[in-house]
């Protein structure tokens, strides 16, 4: 249906450009700490590298995605700018929007953003796998059903060719490749964070 098809349009463009404008309204009147750019900078170029690019692209054994989707879609969402789209959602609304929701459930005060916390990790990947299972079964259902393989990534070292249904709902199936991505990203992203804040804040005592 157009209208569904619009709606996907809506969400991605919005998805993708309102926290880029937010985080740069923000920082301009520094009401944001420069290491939020840098996080987000960053979670934009391991999504991007790690199966957003592939994904878009089919480089290993994969359909691209103008193959796998609508005409209006490949039209309102240009083939080369898919990635990039997928890449700032992924950064802006999954990333940080996820470091908004461990802050809320653990407060301000918290030390998760400097040193592993089970719980917050465990936030994380619950927001990261629910938020993707949503996405791959109301969003993009007709991108990544049966019959239309997703390229091998780094983040999906399974490829299409080890990829079993994990469940089905409502006759839209959610497979194993397509939840890898964040099965993958959520450690990655937790530990590079508190790594890298537990250093800058050692390195700023220190001078």
């Amino acid at each position: 249906m157009p209208i569904e098809q619009l709606r996907v349009v809506l969400v991605v463009y919005i998805a993708a450009i309102v926290p880029l404008l937010l985080i740069a309204y923000l920082r301009k009147n520094n009401a944001l700490p420069s290491w939020v750019v840098g996080v987000y900078a960053a979670s934009f170029i391991a999504c991007a590298l790690g199966w957003e690019l592939w994904f878009t692209y089919g480089w290993v054994d994969g359909d691209p995605v103008h193959l796998r989707r609508a005409e209006l879609l490949n039209s309102l969402i240009p083939y080369h700018l898919n990635w990039v789209l997928n890449s700032l959602a992924d950064a802006g609304s999954i990333c940080l929007g996820g470091l908004l929701l461990v802050r809320h459930t653990l407060g301000a005060n918290s030390n998760f953003l400097t040193q592993w916390n089970w719980k917050a990790f465990s936030i994380l990947l619950a927001w990261f796998i629910g938020q993707n299972i949503i996405v791959e079964m109301f969003l993009y259902h007709d991108q990544l059903a049966i019959g239309k393989p997703l390229s091998w990534a780094p983040f999906a070292p399974t490829g299409p060719w080890f990829n079993p249904v994990l469940f089905e709902f409502r006759d839209r199936s959610i497979s194993l490749q397509g939840q890898l991505p964040w099965v993958i990203m959520t450690p990655l992203f937790y530990a590079s964070l508190t790594g890298y804040l537990r250093r800058k804040k050692t390195t700023s005592v220190e001078t």
